[in-house]
C-alpha cells in the first residue's frame, strides 16, 4: 500500500485478513494482541467506508447507463 495512494479495497482486505490471523493465532503478548485488535477495528471501518463509494460509484455508472 502506497503512503500517498488510498488503498485499494482489495488492499484493505488483504491487511484485515493478515490482522486477523495475528489475532486468531493467540500466542503474541497482550499488547501485541490489543493493536492488532485496534488495527482490525480501522481496518474494517476503511473497508466498509471504500465498499460504500465503491457501491456509490456503481449505482451512478448504473443510473447513467439507463439514461
Amino acid at each position: 500500500m502506497s503512503a500517498q495512494a488510498e488503498p485499494t479495497f482489495e488492499e484493505l482486505l488483504a491487511s484485515l485478513e493478515q490482522t486477523i490471523g495475528r489475532l486468531a493465532d493467540g500466542t503474541a503478548p497482550l499488547d501485541e494482541l490489543v493493536a492488532a485488535h485496534q488495527r482490525a477495528a480501522r481496518l474494517l471501518a476503511q473497508a466498509q467506508a471504500r465498499l460504500e463509494a465503491l457501491k456509490a460509484q456503481a449505482d451512478d455508472l448504473s443510473a447513467q447507463l439507463r439514461q
